[in-house]
């Protein structure tokens, strides 16, 4: 089923604390700012802040028409009571206690459960999108358990759409050869530093009609500014990678555009990609990421990007060069 989601969405890791805490009330005014925005598409998981990311834009939701609104959450990841880690802090990026404990399981009755807590945590009746969450490890049980059940939970109406969200190319391609998903969520494998999802991904969800939400649009950092960052795919930057980014800033503001903006403006371009998800710590992310947005890029980035062997040769763009 096709789901209108809007061009920009807002990817909720940051209201889970990613990296640093933030208050419900500035959470609040983040998703606030984002609706003011024009964003209709909000993508959460569990995950975020040991669910903390569900339960804060659940409240914020909860003051705009259900109707008006895409929700997006992920299943793979229960959460169980750990009361021996509440005096920890989570040691995978949230800055929450580590209360719960996440547990891989992608059976039907994991499935099930993951949704069931959260839609509590969201105060929602039901979620518009459900994907499946790094299932890189878990190949077999996803085909057998996973997919089964979302497939099961669309056709009762439960979910409207099902897909899968990962970091990786080849596994999603196999779930989309696979089984009749509606959309995927492709994070930072379709940007100006990595394009590895033109080999076979993107040209099969044309095929299929797959919707592509592209995320990661920043590589987690490198590409958030207009001057190279350090940080890529949540690591330190090998230096001939800031120097590559270096060489694209330089050849965007040849013609007045900003790495970042052009960072946004690529993966929006492919016909097959309905919305770009950007996460945000503050109103004022939100503001600027809209802005960028916004802003055209003129064809000739692209142009001159492949010219100088920045960007591969078969990027695909929609006629205009922009959404």
């Amino acid at each position: 089923m096709k789901i209108p989601l809007s061009p920009l969405g807002l990817g909720c890791a940051q209201l889970g604390n990613l990296y640093h805490a933030i208050t419900d009330e500035t959470a609040q005014a983040t998703v606030r700012q984002a609706w003011d925005e024009g964003i209709r598409y909000f993508d959460t998981a569990p995950h975020y802040g040991l669910g903390l990311s569900e339960r804060r834009l659940g409240a914020a939701l909860s003051a705009y028409p259900r109707a008006d609104f895409v929700v997006s959450t992920k299943v793979g990841r229960v959460l169980e009571p750990d009361p021996g880690g509440a005096s920890r802090t989570d040691s995978q990026g949230f800055v929450v206690p580590a209360a719960y404990k996440r547990r891989w399981d992608f059976s039907r009755d994991g499935i099930l459960r993951s949704l069931e807590d959260s839609l509590e945590r969201l105060g929602l009746d039901r979620v518009d999108v459900v994907y499946v969450h790094d299932p890189d490890e878990h190949f077999e049980d996803t085909v057998n358990g996973a997919f089964p059940a979302l497939l099961e939970l669309r056709e009762q109406g439960v979910v409207d759409a099902i897909g899968a969200g990962m970091n990786q190319a080849p596994m999603l391609t196999e779930f989309v050869r696979r089984f009749d998903l509606d959309v995927i969520l492709l994070a930072g494998r379709y940007t100006l530093l990595n394009q590895p999802a033109l080999d076979d991904l993107l040209p099969l969800c044309a095929e299929r009609g797959v919707d592509v939400v592209a995320g990661g649009a920043f590589n987690a950092g490198i590409l958030a500014t207009a001057s190279p960052g350090t940080m890529y795919d949540y690591a330190e930057a090998p230096a001939e990678l800031v120097e590559r980014a270096q060489r694209i800033a330089d050849v965007c503001a040849r013609h007045g555009v900003e790495l970042p903006q052009a960072a946004l403006a690529l993966p929006a371009a492919h016909p097959s990609v309905v919305s770009v998800v950007v996460g945000a710590h503050d109103p004022g992310q939100v503001r600027l990421n809209a802005e960028r947005f916004r802003r055209p890029v003129p064809r000739e980035v692209w142009t001159d990007l492949i010219r100088a062997g920045l960007l591969r040769e078969d990027t695909v763009l929609r006629q205009e060069g922009r959404p």
